[in-house]
Protein backbone atom coordinates (compact mmCIF):
# COMPACT_ATOMS: atom_id res chain seq x y z
CA UNK A 1 0.00 0.00 0.00
CA UNK A 2 1.16 3.14 -0.78
CA UNK A 3 1.53 6.29 1.95
CA UNK A 4 -0.97 8.40 0.26
CA UNK A 5 -3.64 6.21 0.60
CA UNK A 6 -2.60 4.85 3.69
CA UNK A 7 -3.28 8.25 4.96
CA UNK A 8 -6.06 9.55 2.68
CA UNK A 9 -4.88 12.06 1.43
CA UNK A 10 -6.89 14.64 -0.41
CA UNK A 11 -5.71 17.80 -2.57
CA UNK A 12 -5.75 21.18 -0.48
CA UNK A 13 -4.01 18.90 2.75
CA UNK A 14 -1.53 20.54 5.03
CA UNK A 15 0.40 17.60 6.76
CA UNK A 16 2.02 18.12 9.51
CA UNK A 17 4.43 15.05 10.67
CA UNK A 18 5.47 14.85 14.28
CA UNK A 19 7.03 12.52 17.06
CA UNK A 20 10.09 10.42 16.05
CA UNK A 21 11.40 7.23 14.15
CA UNK A 22 10.66 8.49 10.67
CA UNK A 23 9.18 11.82 9.89
CA UNK A 24 12.15 13.09 7.03
CA UNK A 25 11.56 9.68 5.77
CA UNK A 26 7.89 9.44 5.67
CA UNK A 27 7.55 13.63 3.73
CA UNK A 28 10.25 12.32 1.50
CA UNK A 29 9.25 9.08 0.55
CA UNK A 30 4.94 10.47 0.50
CA UNK A 31 6.24 14.01 -1.56
CA UNK A 32 7.86 11.27 -4.56
CA UNK A 33 4.15 9.20 -4.37
CA UNK A 34 2.60 12.30 -4.79
CA UNK A 35 4.82 14.13 -7.50
CA UNK A 36 4.83 10.72 -9.74
CA UNK A 37 1.08 10.99 -9.34
CA UNK A 38 1.08 14.34 -11.10
CA UNK A 39 0.77 16.27 -8.03
CA UNK A 40 2.34 19.67 -7.12
CA UNK A 41 3.86 19.34 -3.71
CA UNK A 42 5.35 22.02 -1.56
CA UNK A 43 7.01 20.89 2.02
CA UNK A 44 8.68 23.04 4.20
CA UNK A 45 9.19 22.83 8.37
CA UNK A 46 8.75 24.30 11.22
CA UNK A 47 11.75 23.92 12.67
CA UNK A 48 14.71 22.88 11.51
CA UNK A 49 16.21 19.98 9.70
CA UNK A 50 20.17 19.15 8.86
CA UNK A 51 21.19 20.76 5.62
CA UNK A 52 22.21 17.56 4.23
CA UNK A 53 18.87 16.43 3.99
CA UNK A 54 17.93 18.56 1.25
CA UNK A 55 19.51 16.23 -1.06
CA UNK A 56 16.69 14.03 -0.93
CA UNK A 57 14.17 16.85 -2.34
CA UNK A 58 14.15 17.63 -6.30
CA UNK A 59 14.84 21.32 -5.52
CA UNK A 60 14.60 23.61 -2.19
CA UNK A 61 13.90 27.38 -2.69
CA UNK A 62 14.51 30.36 -0.43
CA UNK A 63 11.05 32.02 0.64
CA UNK A 64 13.50 35.59 -0.53
CA UNK A 65 13.33 33.97 -4.50
CA UNK A 66 9.44 35.00 -3.99
CA UNK A 67 6.13 32.76 -5.41
CA UNK A 68 7.25 32.73 -8.87
CA UNK A 69 10.64 31.35 -8.32
CA UNK A 70 8.93 28.67 -6.28
CA UNK A 71 5.84 27.98 -9.16
CA UNK A 72 8.32 27.23 -11.38
CA UNK A 73 10.38 24.90 -9.07
CA UNK A 74 6.85 23.39 -9.02
CA UNK A 75 6.27 23.45 -12.69
CA UNK A 76 10.30 21.58 -13.23
CA UNK A 77 10.37 19.16 -10.53
CA UNK A 78 6.69 18.92 -9.07
CA UNK A 79 8.15 18.76 -5.68
CA UNK A 80 10.09 21.38 -3.72
CA UNK A 81 11.08 22.11 -0.45
CA UNK A 82 10.88 26.02 0.97
CA UNK A 83 13.00 27.47 3.70
CA UNK A 84 13.76 30.76 5.14
CA UNK A 85 17.40 30.41 5.62
CA UNK A 86 20.27 28.21 6.64
CA UNK A 87 22.95 28.80 9.18
CA UNK A 88 25.52 26.45 10.82
CA UNK A 89 24.44 23.53 8.27
CA UNK A 90 21.01 23.58 9.94
CA UNK A 91 17.79 24.61 7.48
CA UNK A 92 15.05 26.74 9.11
CA UNK A 93 11.62 26.94 7.66
CA UNK A 94 9.35 29.97 7.33
CA UNK A 95 7.16 31.23 10.67
CA UNK A 96 4.35 29.09 11.14
CA UNK A 97 2.42 32.42 10.60
CA UNK A 98 3.47 32.20 6.97
CA UNK A 99 1.68 29.16 6.76
CA UNK A 100 -1.83 30.51 5.81
CA UNK A 101 0.21 33.01 3.72
CA UNK A 102 2.19 29.93 1.60
CA UNK A 103 -1.49 27.94 0.88
CA UNK A 104 -3.34 31.53 -0.44
CA UNK A 105 -0.06 31.91 -3.06
CA UNK A 106 1.44 28.84 -4.03
CA UNK A 107 -0.34 26.92 -7.08
CA UNK A 108 0.41 23.69 -5.25
CA UNK A 109 -2.01 20.29 -4.24
CA UNK A 110 -0.41 19.97 -1.01
CA UNK A 111 1.51 21.13 1.82
CA UNK A 112 4.07 18.84 3.65
CA UNK A 113 5.81 20.01 7.14
CA UNK A 114 8.20 18.78 9.30
CA UNK A 115 6.49 20.02 12.49
CA UNK A 116 8.88 18.36 14.86
CA UNK A 117 12.64 16.89 16.07
CA UNK A 118 13.62 14.47 17.93
CA UNK A 119 17.46 14.08 16.99
CA UNK A 120 17.32 10.67 15.05
CA UNK A 121 15.74 9.07 17.58
CA UNK A 122 12.74 6.65 17.61
CA UNK A 123 10.56 7.68 20.34
CA UNK A 124 10.09 10.88 21.99
CA UNK A 125 8.08 12.70 24.42
CA UNK A 126 7.51 16.47 23.78
CA UNK A 127 8.97 19.16 25.74
CA UNK A 128 6.73 22.30 26.10
CA UNK A 129 7.39 24.38 22.72
CA UNK A 130 7.35 21.47 20.77
CA UNK A 131 5.65 20.36 17.84
CA UNK A 132 5.29 23.56 16.06
CA UNK A 133 1.81 22.79 14.24
CA UNK A 134 0.08 25.65 12.43
CA UNK A 135 -3.56 26.14 13.03
CA UNK A 136 -4.37 25.07 9.55
CA UNK A 137 -3.01 21.58 9.60
CA UNK A 138 -5.98 19.48 8.34
CA UNK A 139 -3.81 15.85 8.78
CA UNK A 140 -0.77 15.52 11.63
CA UNK A 141 1.07 12.24 11.77
CA UNK A 142 2.57 11.50 14.66
CA UNK A 143 5.32 9.03 14.22
CA UNK A 144 7.49 6.81 16.13
CA UNK A 145 9.27 3.57 15.59
CA UNK A 146 9.21 -0.02 16.76
CA UNK A 147 12.91 -0.18 17.18
CA UNK A 148 12.31 1.27 20.42
CA UNK A 149 11.06 -1.88 22.23
CA UNK A 150 13.26 -3.59 24.45
CA UNK A 151 15.72 0.03 24.19
CA UNK A 152 16.07 1.30 27.62
CA UNK A 153 14.46 4.02 28.73
CA UNK A 154 16.26 6.90 29.10
CA UNK A 155 17.76 10.18 27.16
CA UNK A 156 20.44 8.10 25.08
CA UNK A 157 16.93 6.46 23.64
CA UNK A 158 14.27 8.40 24.00
CA UNK A 159 13.84 11.84 23.42
CA UNK A 160 12.60 13.38 26.23
CA UNK A 161 12.49 10.29 28.23
CA UNK A 162 12.30 11.92 31.65
CA UNK A 163 8.63 13.31 30.65
CA UNK A 164 7.65 9.75 30.06
CA UNK A 165 8.97 8.47 33.25
CA UNK A 166 7.42 11.49 35.09
CA UNK A 167 3.97 10.84 33.62
CA UNK A 168 3.87 7.21 34.01
CA UNK A 169 5.89 6.32 36.93
CA UNK A 170 7.89 4.01 34.48
CA UNK A 171 11.49 3.53 36.08
CA UNK A 172 14.78 4.70 34.21
CA UNK A 173 16.53 2.24 31.92
CA UNK A 174 13.63 -0.57 32.31
CA UNK A 175 13.08 -2.00 28.68
CA UNK A 176 10.45 -0.26 26.51
CA UNK A 177 7.30 -2.15 26.16
CA UNK A 178 4.38 -2.21 23.67
CA UNK A 179 1.76 -0.76 25.86
CA UNK A 180 3.85 2.50 26.74
CA UNK A 181 4.49 3.49 23.35
CA UNK A 182 0.72 3.05 22.96
CA UNK A 183 0.48 5.31 25.48
CA UNK A 184 3.30 7.83 24.34
CA UNK A 185 1.40 8.11 20.93
CA UNK A 186 -2.43 8.70 22.14
CA UNK A 187 -1.66 10.94 25.10
CA UNK A 188 -2.78 14.35 24.95
CA UNK A 189 0.08 15.94 26.66
CA UNK A 190 2.90 13.73 25.11
CA UNK A 191 2.16 12.40 21.54
CA UNK A 192 -1.12 14.25 20.32
CA UNK A 193 0.40 18.00 22.25
CA UNK A 194 -0.60 20.85 20.17
CA UNK A 195 -2.35 19.16 17.78
CA UNK A 196 -5.28 21.20 16.01
CA UNK A 197 -8.89 20.01 17.37
CA UNK A 198 -10.21 19.50 13.87
CA UNK A 199 -7.26 18.10 11.96
CA UNK A 200 -7.04 13.98 11.54
CA UNK A 201 -4.31 12.45 13.52
CA UNK A 202 -2.86 8.74 11.42
CA UNK A 203 -0.24 7.90 13.48
CA UNK A 204 2.77 5.78 12.29
CA UNK A 205 4.35 3.08 13.59
CA UNK A 206 7.97 2.35 11.16
CA UNK A 207 10.14 0.35 10.41
CA UNK A 208 7.76 -2.88 11.31
CA UNK A 209 8.96 -6.01 9.22
CA UNK A 210 6.35 -7.35 6.94
CA UNK A 211 5.62 -10.67 8.83
CA UNK A 212 6.25 -11.95 12.13
CA UNK A 213 6.45 -11.22 15.74
CA UNK A 214 7.52 -7.11 15.42
CA UNK A 215 4.36 -6.91 13.47
CA UNK A 216 1.99 -8.25 15.47
CA UNK A 217 3.85 -6.12 18.20
CA UNK A 218 2.97 -2.87 16.17
CA UNK A 219 -0.57 -4.14 15.55
CA UNK A 220 -0.69 -5.13 19.73
CA UNK A 221 0.49 -1.01 19.67
CA UNK A 222 -2.26 0.06 17.23
CA UNK A 223 -5.29 -1.83 19.04
CA UNK A 224 -3.64 -0.05 22.19
CA UNK A 225 -3.29 3.52 20.52
CA UNK A 226 -6.94 3.23 18.71
CA UNK A 227 -8.45 3.38 22.83
CA UNK A 228 -8.03 7.22 22.00
CA UNK A 229 -10.89 8.57 20.39
CA UNK A 230 -8.86 11.40 18.75
CA UNK A 231 -6.74 8.60 16.70
CA UNK A 232 -8.41 8.12 13.14
CA UNK A 233 -6.32 5.37 12.51
CA UNK A 234 -2.88 3.72 12.35
CA UNK A 235 -0.61 2.91 9.78
CA UNK A 236 1.81 0.03 10.11
CA UNK A 237 5.25 -0.05 7.57
CA UNK A 238 8.43 0.46 7.25
CA UNK A 239 8.56 3.70 4.84
CA UNK A 240 11.85 2.99 3.05
CA UNK A 241 10.86 -0.56 1.42
CA UNK A 242 8.92 -0.15 -1.92
CA UNK A 243 5.75 -1.13 -0.93
CA UNK A 244 5.78 1.11 2.52
CA UNK A 245 2.22 -0.03 4.51
CA UNK A 246 1.10 -3.44 5.15
CA UNK A 247 -1.93 -2.28 7.02
CA UNK A 248 -3.75 0.64 8.69
CA UNK A 249 -5.47 -0.43 11.95
CA UNK A 250 -8.80 2.00 11.92
CA UNK A 251 -11.53 1.86 14.58
CA UNK A 252 -14.19 -0.85 13.63
CA UNK A 253 -17.79 -1.00 15.46
CA UNK A 254 -20.15 -3.51 15.31
CA UNK A 255 -23.38 -3.35 14.72
CA UNK A 256 -25.31 -6.26 16.51
CA UNK A 257 -29.30 -6.52 15.28
CA UNK A 258 -31.18 -8.18 17.92
CA UNK A 259 -34.67 -6.40 17.93
CA UNK A 260 -36.41 -9.21 15.99
CA UNK A 261 -40.01 -10.30 17.32
CA UNK A 262 -38.71 -14.10 16.96
CA UNK A 263 -42.52 -14.60 15.68
CA UNK A 264 -41.49 -18.16 14.05
CA UNK A 265 -39.75 -19.55 17.43
CA UNK A 266 -42.29 -18.64 19.94
CA UNK A 267 -39.93 -17.00 21.92
CA UNK A 268 -37.06 -14.62 22.03
CA UNK A 269 -34.54 -16.27 20.18
CA UNK A 270 -31.93 -14.03 21.24
CA UNK A 271 -32.72 -14.58 25.18
CA UNK A 272 -32.58 -19.05 24.38
CA UNK A 273 -29.55 -20.36 25.63
CA UNK A 274 -26.39 -20.98 23.89
CA UNK A 275 -23.68 -22.29 26.44
CA UNK A 276 -24.85 -23.40 29.73
CA UNK A 277 -24.13 -20.21 31.03
CA UNK A 278 -25.01 -17.50 28.07
CA UNK A 279 -27.75 -16.88 25.68
CA UNK A 280 -27.64 -16.69 22.45
CA UNK A 281 -27.12 -12.51 22.22
CA UNK A 282 -24.41 -13.11 24.81
CA UNK A 283 -22.35 -15.20 23.30
CA UNK A 284 -22.09 -13.30 20.28
CA UNK A 285 -21.05 -10.41 21.87
CA UNK A 286 -18.53 -12.89 23.61
CA UNK A 287 -17.44 -13.66 20.23
CA UNK A 288 -17.00 -10.01 19.07
CA UNK A 289 -15.03 -8.78 22.31
CA UNK A 290 -12.45 -11.92 21.42
CA UNK A 291 -12.26 -10.74 18.28
CA UNK A 292 -10.93 -7.16 19.23
CA UNK A 293 -13.56 -5.02 17.65
CA UNK A 294 -13.62 -1.57 19.09
CA UNK A 295 -17.21 -0.38 19.83
CA UNK A 296 -20.26 -2.41 19.77
CA UNK A 297 -23.62 -2.08 19.56
CA UNK A 298 -26.72 -4.03 19.87
CA UNK A 299 -30.08 -2.92 18.48
CA UNK A 300 -32.65 -3.81 20.56
CA UNK A 301 -36.80 -3.97 19.52
CA UNK A 302 -38.70 -6.40 20.65
CA UNK A 303 -38.26 -7.62 23.84
CA UNK A 304 -35.90 -5.14 24.31
CA UNK A 305 -35.62 -5.06 28.24
CA UNK A 306 -34.39 -8.65 28.35
CA UNK A 307 -32.04 -8.29 25.64
CA UNK A 308 -30.06 -4.83 26.85
CA UNK A 309 -29.83 -6.58 30.23
CA UNK A 310 -27.98 -9.00 28.62
CA UNK A 311 -25.85 -6.69 26.52
CA UNK A 312 -25.10 -4.42 29.54
CA UNK A 313 -23.88 -7.38 31.77
CA UNK A 314 -21.38 -8.30 28.22
CA UNK A 315 -20.32 -4.11 28.96
CA UNK A 316 -21.06 -3.27 25.34
CA UNK A 317 -23.70 -0.33 24.22
CA UNK A 318 -27.61 -0.56 23.17
CA UNK A 319 -29.96 1.35 21.24
CA UNK A 320 -33.48 1.04 21.01
CA UNK A 321 -35.20 0.65 17.49
CA UNK A 322 -38.73 1.90 17.75
CA UNK A 323 -39.52 1.13 13.60
CA UNK A 324 -38.24 -2.26 14.91
CA UNK A 325 -42.34 -3.73 14.36
CA UNK A 326 -42.46 -2.03 10.94
CA UNK A 327 -38.98 -1.29 9.59
CA UNK A 328 -37.86 -4.83 9.48
CA UNK A 329 -33.56 -4.69 9.67
CA UNK A 330 -32.92 -1.94 7.65
CA UNK A 331 -34.43 0.33 10.50
CA UNK A 332 -32.29 -1.11 12.77
CA UNK A 333 -29.17 -0.86 11.08
CA UNK A 334 -29.97 2.47 10.25
CA UNK A 335 -30.49 3.14 14.37
CA UNK A 336 -27.51 1.22 15.07
CA UNK A 337 -25.37 3.47 12.72
CA UNK A 338 -26.86 6.56 14.27
CA UNK A 339 -25.39 5.34 17.43
CA UNK A 340 -21.89 4.59 16.78
CA UNK A 341 -19.21 7.68 17.80
CA UNK A 342 -18.14 9.85 15.28
CA UNK A 343 -14.75 8.52 14.65
CA UNK A 344 -15.78 4.53 13.78
CA UNK A 345 -14.07 3.75 10.16
CA UNK A 346 -16.57 0.90 9.47
CA UNK A 347 -19.01 -1.61 11.34
CA UNK A 348 -19.81 -5.22 10.90
CA UNK A 349 -23.34 -5.73 10.14
CA UNK A 350 -23.78 -8.93 12.66
CA UNK A 351 -26.68 -10.85 12.95
CA UNK A 352 -27.76 -11.23 16.65
CA UNK A 353 -28.98 -14.91 15.65
CA UNK A 354 -26.17 -15.66 14.38
CA UNK A 355 -24.55 -17.65 16.76
CA UNK A 356 -21.33 -19.60 15.09
CA UNK A 357 -20.40 -16.58 14.78
CA UNK A 358 -16.34 -16.97 15.04
CA UNK A 359 -13.40 -14.26 16.04
CA UNK A 360 -11.36 -16.02 13.49
CA UNK A 361 -13.69 -15.47 10.58
CA UNK A 362 -14.40 -11.73 12.30
CA UNK A 363 -10.71 -11.40 12.08
CA UNK A 364 -10.18 -12.23 8.48
CA UNK A 365 -12.63 -9.85 7.53
CA UNK A 366 -11.63 -6.76 9.72
CA UNK A 367 -7.66 -7.75 8.40
CA UNK A 368 -8.80 -7.30 4.65
CA UNK A 369 -10.27 -3.50 5.62
CA UNK A 370 -6.92 -3.21 7.47
CA UNK A 371 -4.87 -4.67 4.19
CA UNK A 372 -6.66 -1.85 1.97
CA UNK A 373 -8.39 -4.58 -0.19
CA UNK A 374 -11.57 -2.85 0.14
CA UNK A 375 -14.54 -0.82 1.42
CA UNK A 376 -16.95 -3.10 1.75
CA UNK A 377 -15.63 -6.86 2.92
CA UNK A 378 -18.02 -9.99 3.42
CA UNK A 379 -16.93 -13.31 4.36
CA UNK A 380 -17.76 -15.75 1.69
CA UNK A 381 -18.42 -19.79 1.48
CA UNK A 382 -18.39 -21.48 -1.29
CA UNK A 383 -19.38 -18.52 -3.18
CA UNK A 384 -22.38 -17.83 -0.69
CA UNK A 385 -22.10 -14.32 0.25
CA UNK A 386 -22.62 -14.09 4.10
CA UNK A 387 -21.89 -12.18 7.78
CA UNK A 388 -20.69 -10.46 8.96
CA UNK A 389 -20.17 -8.04 6.68
CA UNK A 390 -17.54 -5.01 7.18
CA UNK A 391 -18.88 -1.95 5.67
CA UNK A 392 -16.80 1.05 5.23
CA UNK A 393 -18.21 4.67 6.80
CA UNK A 394 -18.41 6.23 3.53
CA UNK A 395 -21.32 4.13 2.48
CA UNK A 396 -23.39 5.04 5.63
CA UNK A 397 -25.15 8.34 4.43
CA UNK A 398 -26.70 6.22 1.43
CA UNK A 399 -27.75 3.32 3.83
CA UNK A 400 -29.10 6.20 6.62
CA UNK A 401 -31.25 7.58 3.00
CA UNK A 402 -32.92 4.67 2.13
CA UNK A 403 -36.79 4.52 1.83
CA UNK A 404 -38.60 2.56 4.74
CA UNK A 405 -39.03 -0.21 1.98
CA UNK A 406 -35.60 -0.28 1.34
CA UNK A 407 -33.05 -3.01 2.25
CA UNK A 408 -29.01 -2.92 2.91
CA UNK A 409 -28.70 -5.30 -0.46
CA UNK A 410 -29.57 -2.14 -2.24
CA UNK A 411 -26.70 -0.50 -1.11
CA UNK A 412 -24.59 -3.53 -1.93
CA UNK A 413 -25.94 -4.11 -5.26
CA UNK A 414 -25.24 -0.63 -5.86
CA UNK A 415 -21.60 -1.44 -5.43
CA UNK A 416 -21.01 -4.95 -6.29
CA UNK A 417 -18.08 -4.58 -7.75
CA UNK A 418 -15.97 -2.62 -4.97
CA UNK A 419 -17.01 -5.62 -2.44
CA UNK A 420 -13.83 -7.58 -1.82
CA UNK A 421 -14.71 -11.21 -0.90
CA UNK A 422 -12.54 -13.48 2.16
CA UNK A 423 -12.83 -16.69 1.25
CA UNK A 424 -13.95 -19.11 4.57
CA UNK A 425 -13.91 -22.89 5.77
CA UNK A 426 -17.22 -22.42 7.70
CA UNK A 427 -21.08 -22.04 6.44
CA UNK A 428 -21.09 -20.25 9.83
CA UNK A 429 -21.42 -17.08 7.76
CA UNK A 430 -24.57 -18.77 6.19
CA UNK A 431 -26.52 -19.43 9.16
CA UNK A 432 -28.70 -17.95 11.10
CA UNK A 433 -31.26 -19.03 13.84
CA UNK A 434 -35.21 -18.46 12.29
CA UNK A 435 -36.63 -21.43 13.09
CA UNK A 436 -36.88 -24.25 16.15
CA UNK A 437 -34.90 -26.45 13.43
CA UNK A 438 -32.71 -24.17 13.25
CA UNK A 439 -32.12 -23.71 16.30
CA UNK A 440 -31.25 -27.21 17.21
CA UNK A 441 -28.93 -27.58 13.55
CA UNK A 442 -27.11 -25.05 15.07
CA UNK A 443 -26.36 -26.40 18.49
CA UNK A 444 -25.65 -29.77 16.90
CA UNK A 445 -22.91 -27.87 14.23
CA UNK A 446 -21.61 -26.15 17.18
CA UNK A 447 -21.39 -29.76 19.34
CA UNK A 448 -23.57 -28.78 21.71
CA UNK A 449 -26.48 -31.32 21.22
CA UNK A 450 -29.74 -30.83 19.29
Amino acid sequence: MKLLDAFDIVRGDVIAFIGAGGKTSTLVNLGYELAEAGWRVTATTTTWMKEDQLVLIPQSVPMEDGVQAISAGLNQYRFVFLYDHIRDGEVYGPPPEYISQLMDTLDSDVLLIEADCANGLPLKAPYAREPIIPAETTLVVPTASVSVLGQELNEENVYNAQAIMDRYGFIEDARVKSPWVAQVLRDEKLGLHGVPKKARVMVLLNQVTSHGYARARARLIARLTLRSPRVNGVVIGSVRSAEPIYEVQRPVGAVVLAAGMSSRMGQPKMLMPWTQKKTIIEHVIEQLILARVDYITVVTGGHATEVKQKAEKMGVETTYNPLYRTGEMLSSLQAGLEALPDHVAATLVVLGDQPRIQPRVVNQVMMAYAEGTGKIIAPSYQKRRGHPILIDRRYWQEILSLPRDGSLRDVINTHADEITYVNVDTDSVLRDVDTPDDYSQERRQAGLGG
